[in-house]
C-alpha cells in the first residue's frame, strides 16, 4: 500500500481536538471477538497455569455505548520465590495479531517445559478494544506504546503497569511481542501526524523480523539469542541503504535501539536486566500468518533459555 500525504481528519498544522477524536472513533468498526479470541483461549489454560484478573478496560461516551473488557495475565502454577521470572506481553497494539496469538501459543505448546526452572508471566492482549478493531490506538486515540509511564493516560498501560510493579527485581527478561506491518506507513503514521498537527514524513517499511534493545541498557547476546531462534522460522530483516531500519541505525543484524523507558515503551516497565521488542512482518510476501506467530513464539522460547543458561554460569 501506499503512503497518504494527508489524513481524512484533522486541519493540517492544527493537533485534533474532542471533535476530530469523535471522528477518528466513528470510523473504527469491531472485526472480531476479544472475548472469543482470547479470553476463550485463556480459559482453556486455566487447568495448567494460574489465571490472574488484573483489571478492566472501560470505553463509551454518548455516542458510543460502554463496553469492558477484563484484562487477564496467565502465570506458572508451580511459581517459585528464587527462580528466574520472564515477563512476556502481547497485543500492546491491538491490531499485531501474531504478538497476541503467539503467546497464547507459547503458553500453551512451550510454558511448561520450565516450569521449576523459570516464574513466567504472560499477558497475551493489553489492549483488547484494539484488538477488536485492528487499531493500534485506544479509544482515546492515544498509543498504549507510549504511555507506560507515571500517571498513564491509556488505562491498558497504566493496568499492566499495577500488575508488574509488586514483582520489580523479580524480573530476568521481558519480551514484548510487536509487528510492523504495511499499515504502519499507509495510515497509523499518517494518522498520529494528523493528530498532533504534524507534517506526515513518507518512510519505509523492512521486509522481515527484528529486534528493537534498550538504548540505555543494551545487551547484545541476548538480542542475538532470539534473532537465531527466530531465523530458522522466517527471515530476518536487512538494513536500507542507509544501514537502518525504519529511521534507525542497526547495530547488529535484525537490531536496533529505542529508549524504552524515555519513549514509555511496554519493553521498558519492569526493570529487567534483558529486555526487547519483536517486530514480525506479516505483510511479507516471503512469509504467512503462520510464520509469524511460530517466529514469536521461537523468540519467547529464546528469551526464556537464555535466562536460563545465564543463570547457570
Amino acid at each position: 500500500m501506499q503512503p497518504t500525504s494527508t489524513y481524512p481528519i484533522g486541519t493540517p498544522g492544527q493537533p485534533w481536538g474532542a471533535a476530530e477524536r469523535d471522528q477518528w472513533r466513528a470510523r473504527q468498526v469491531r472485526q472480531r471477538s476479544y472475548a472469543d479470541d482470547v479470553l476463550t483461549a485463556i480459559e482453556a489454560l486455566r487447568g495448567r497455569f494460574d489465571v490472574e484478573m488484573y483489571g478492566d478496560v472501560i470505553y463509551g461516551d454518548a455516542q458510543h455505548p460502554a463496553e469492558r473488557f477484563p484484562l487477564r495475565a496467565l502465570r506458572s502454577r508451580d511459581w517459585q520465590p528464587g527462580l528466574p521470572t520472564v515477563l512476556v506481553t502481547g497485543g500492546v497494539h491491538g491490531y499485531e495479531t501474531s504478538g497476541v496469538h503467539g503467546a497464547l501459543r507459547f503458553v500453551d505448546t512451550h510454558a511448561e517445559r520450565f516450569a521449576g526452572r523459570a516464574n513466567l508471566l504472560v499477558v497475551p492482549c493489553v489492549s483488547p478494544w484494539a484488538y477488536e478493531r485492528f487499531q493500534r490506538w485506544n479509544f482515546d486515540a492515544i498509543d498504549p506504546n507510549r504511555s507506560f509511564r507515571d500517571g498513564s493516560p491509556a488505562q491498558e498501560s497504566a493496568a499492566l503497569m499495577r500488575l508488574v510493579a509488586p514483582l520489580h527485581g523479580q524480573f530476568a527478561a521481558h519480551i514484548d511481542l510487536h509487528e510492523t506491518t504495511d499499515t504502519d506507513e499507509s495510515e497509523y503514521r499518517p494518522a498520529v501526524a494528523a493528530r498532533d498537527g504534524k507534517v506526515f514524513e513518507p518512510g519505509s517499511i523492512p521486509d522481515g523480523f527484528y529486534l528493537v534493545d534498550d538504548a540505555d541498557n543494551p545487551q547484545p547476546a541476548f538480542q542475538q539469542a532470539i534473532i537465531e531462534a527466530v531465523s530458522r522460522v522466517t527471515h530476518i530483516a536487512p538494513a536500507d541503504e542507509k544501514n537502518e531500519i525504519i529511521g534507525t541505525p542497526v547495530v547488529a543484524p535484525g537490531v536496533i535501539h529505542y529508549p524504552m523507558k524515555q519513549w514509555g515503551l511496554c519493553a521498558g516497565i519492569s526493570r529487567a536486566r534483558y529486555t526487547t521488542t519483536t517486530e514480525v512482518y506479516p505483510d511479507s510476501p516471503r512469509a504467512t500468518p503462520e510464520q509469524c506467530i511460530e517466529a514469536q513464539v521461537a523468540a519467547a522460547c529464546a528469551a526464556v533459555e537464555f535466562v536460563l543458561a545465564d543463570a547457570q554460569l
